[in-house]
């Protein structure tokens, strides 16, 4: 499966950022999917997660209530970031779970098969 994410650039603190994952695979609308991030020196973090069916979505504490992952289409998830903040900086990965369990939304690196090659969101202050 392969993954390309997009809309990642520069916006200043308060404002709002989209980006997509998008995947020309059939598969993908069947697996779990996530985003994560890395800041330079950091280790790579998970930021939100939906399951196959869409029913069930998980966040990391520090973006609930300004961040929504969402599956738009049959090929693309999306997470749209709102009240951006410096610390959101990061490469931003997406990422697929080869899994058929219908609300499974994996939060740990390593339960996810599938990486797209990330893009950049810096939020300046």
């Amino acid at each position: 499966v392969q993954l390309q994410a997009s809309g990642g650039g520069l916006v200043q603190a308060g404002g709002s950022m989209r980006v997509s994952c998008y995947s020309i695979d059939r598969a993908f609308g069947s697996y779990p999917m996530g985003w994560f991030r890395q800041a330079p020196g950091k280790e790579r973090e998970f930021v939100a997660a939906v399951s196959r069916t869409g029913r069930r979505i998980r966040y990391t504490d520090t973006v609930k209530g300004r961040f929504t992952i969402a599956r738009d289409t049959k090929n693309t998830v999306s997470l749209q970031m709102n009240s951006l903040k410096p610390e959101d900086s990061a490469v931003y990965y997406c990422a697929a779970a080869n899994s058929a369990r219908n609300e499974y939304a994996p939060q740990v690196r390593d339960e996810y098969d599938y990486w797209g090659q990330g893009t950049q969101v810096t939020v300046s202050s």
